[in-house]
């Protein structure tokens, strides 16, 4: 199964997690198909604390992709963003 999820980067205490579409089989980190997005928590000032490409979920959801809980609250406030 294809899912939409937070893979974690950055670094000790300074998370940064990329929204990748993946294998549900693959590692949390591990492969992915497609980099659809980023979330940034602890982004400060005029940094751009979350980024979703909107057309690419929305392909992917289309074609079966589940999104996991998480991805789906951050799409939902992208959506809200945008408007």
């Amino acid at each position: 199964m294809v899912v939409i999820r937070l893979a974690r980067g950055g670094s000790k205490k300074r998370p940064f997690y990329n929204i990748v579409v993946a294998n549900s089989q693959q590692r949390r980190d591990g492969r992915f198909i497609e980099r659809v997005g980023f979330y940034n928590p602890v982004a400060s000032g005029a940094a751009e604390s979350l980024r979703v490409t909107m057309d690419r979920v929305s392909y992917w959801t289309g074609v079966g992709a589940q999104m996991s809980p998480t991805v789906a609250r951050l799409v939902e406030q992208a959506k809200k963003a945008a408007a």
